[in-house]
């Protein structure tokens, strides 16, 4: 039996802020050594970047890895609690970015996006702003013990 439209769940207005794979060469290193290797280092590394795929929306994170076998990680904005931008100066040359995601996911405890080809900084502010709307939305509320 197929689901038909009037059965699948909407969206609740979740809207999509970062869809994409990490950068084929995310860093000077990884050109020097794609250079020096004449151009072989650039099959594993895209083999590598084919297997990864990110989805960044309103309500949640996915990351999607494997090339032939496929693993799926889904992580909701609201157990979201801290959040990294790394940008080593060789990413900063080439445009590219990292984002570490603290959560209180047990399965998924850091999401770590590597080499997003995009403004790592506005997506984190984008990032924030949503995760609190989110958090409001569920009436969750983070307890500090410390």
């Amino acid at each position: 039996m197929s689901a038909t439209p009037a059965t699948l769940p909407s969206n609740d207005g979740e809207v999509v802020l970062f869809e994409g794979r990490p950068a084929l060469l995310p860093s000077i290193g990884a050109v020097l050594l794609a250079t020096i290797t004449l151009g072989l280092w650039l099959i594993p590394l895209w083999w590598k970047t084919r297997g990864i795929h990110y989805r960044v929306t309103t309500r949640r994170i996915v990351v999607e890895t494997g090339v032939l076998s496929k693993r799926l990680e889904q992580v909701d904005l609201y157990r979201i609690n801290d959040y990294a931008v790394e940008r080593p100066f060789s990413q900063r040359l080439l445009g590219t970015g990292n984002l570490l995601l603290k959560s209180a996911d047990k399965t998924t405890p850091e999401i770590m996006l590597r080499g997003i080809q995009a403004d790592v900084v506005d997506l984190y502010e984008r990032l924030r702003v949503a995760t609190e709307i989110d958090k409001r939305r569920r009436g969750v509320r983070l307890i500090d013990n410390e």
